[in-house]
């Protein structure tokens, strides 16, 4: 097998792993009794951990080379890994997940530009696909895979910890066997200051996308960290295996349609994106208010299609106004706003279960979220409106 699927797997693993406790918080949270809102902020440390190794250690692998960087990744992320499964409190729980969160951003970043460096040349844009779609696939793997563990395997906090051990340490044996793609220059030090703009010229086309961007990730982060216990305790779903499905119904039709997707032009997405989204979240809270788990399942399918639209239509459209120059600082952009969307609402979100309970707070949650993907729609079709307007006074 060449070096590109075993790159490509490895990337899936990583977000594999960063999802698979989330079938798991249900059962730390009746341990170690603590709050809904201390839940989300144990989630919300993992994307902080992450946000933070995307900023300041993304171009580490430009200088220093893709496997060393790798090979610490691999070796944070085992640490993780071992932290998760020796856990007795929450502090255990939330060291791990920031370990986690930085061993991910700096494994993903090295590893998008390896598969970029091992393309084929016969295969021109396979990297970008699989970029695209490989966090949302291993996301609902990672979910799943911990969900059927935690259900039918023995020692549900300690098994799917051990397994992930495993699969990275032969991760980190194929990353010292691979060719190096990227050799040593000069500069690594600068490289760790972050850099994010929005270039004055690049406003009209960002503003749009942001309250879709914001609305896809505070969904992904409700689903991540309060979806199983929704699942338990107001549509009466116990199993473990549950909570695991809830996480894998949005991720992997969001990674399905991303798949199928991928070729539309960014702009015509961002609409039908928002409006599949907003759609989305109200069926699943009409499901979730009426107790009928098939319709808020259903919701969740039409929700996470949505998500995977507006992940390319968001990205897609900061990378195809970014001049070569400004990449770097306008994805750093898009990831602060993508990741401050998936932490910071799933962590308010928490404090309200705490304040006012799980259903009322839950109903909240999912009508915000409804409410800025119609802002979105609204903002698309405003630019859409405007872009004719201009066209039609230039051929006057």
């Amino acid at each position: 097998m060449g070096a590109f699927p075993l790159v490509a797997a490895i990337l899936v693993l990583f977000l594999a792993a960063s999802s698979a406790p989330s079938p798991l918080y249900v059962i730390y949270q009746q341990q170690w009794q603590f709050t809904a809102w201390v839940l989300t902020v144990v989630f919300a440390l993992y994307v902080l951990g992450l946000l933070g190794s995307l900023l300041v250690v993304g171009a580490l692998s430009d200088h220093l080379g893709r496997r060393p960087v790798l090979g610490a990744a691999i070796g944070l992320e085992m640490t993780a890994l071992v932290l998760f499964a020796t856990a007795g409190d929450v502090w255990v729980l939330s060291v791990a997940r920031v370990l986690q969160g930085i061993a991910t951003g700096a494994a993903t970043t090295a590893l998008s530009a390896a598969l970029v460096d091992l393309e084929p040349a016969h295969a021109r844009g396979r990297a970008g696909i699989v970029t695209s779609v490989a966090p949302l696939t291993g996301l609902a793997l990672g979910a799943l895979g911990s969900g059927v563990l935690v259900e039918f395997g023995p020692a549900p906090t300690r098994l799917v910890y051990a397994l992930l051990f495993g699969a990275m340490t032969l991760a980190a044996l194929v990353v010292a066997r691979m060719p190096e793609t990227s050799l040593r220059r000069p500069g690594a030090v600068a490289s760790l200051r972050p850099r994010v703009a929005m270039p004055a010229h690049l406003r009209a086309d960002i503003v749009p996308v942001v309250p879709a961007m914001i609305a896809g990730w505070a969904l992904a982060g409700m689903y991540l960290s309060l979806g199983p216990s929704v699942a338990a305790e107001l549509l009466g779903l116990h199993s473990h295996l549950v909570g695991g499905v809830v996480v894998t119904l949005l991720a992997g039709t969001g990674a399905l349609a991303v798949a199928l997707l991928r070729s539309r032009p960014a702009p015509s997405l961002l609409a039908p994106a928002s409006a599949l989204l907003g759609l989305g979240t109200l069926t699943s809270l009409a499901g979730t208010a009426k107790d009928l788990p098939w319709l808020a399942a259903l919701g969740t399918v039409v929700a996470g299609f949505g998500l995977g639209a507006s992940v390319l239509a968001t990205f897609g459209t900061f990378a195809r106004i970014a001049r070569p120059h400004e990449r770097s600082a306008v994805f750093a952009l898009a990831n602060v706003i993508s990741y401050l969307g998936n932490s910071v609402p799933a962590v308010l979100g928490g404090i309200a279960v705490t304040a006012v309970g799980l259903r009322t707070a839950t109903e909240f949650y999912a009508l915000a979220i409804a409410m800025v993907t119609f802002l979105a729609l609204a903002l698309r079709l405003h630019q859409i409106r405007t872009h004719r307007r201009t066209r039609a006074s230039s051929l006057r």
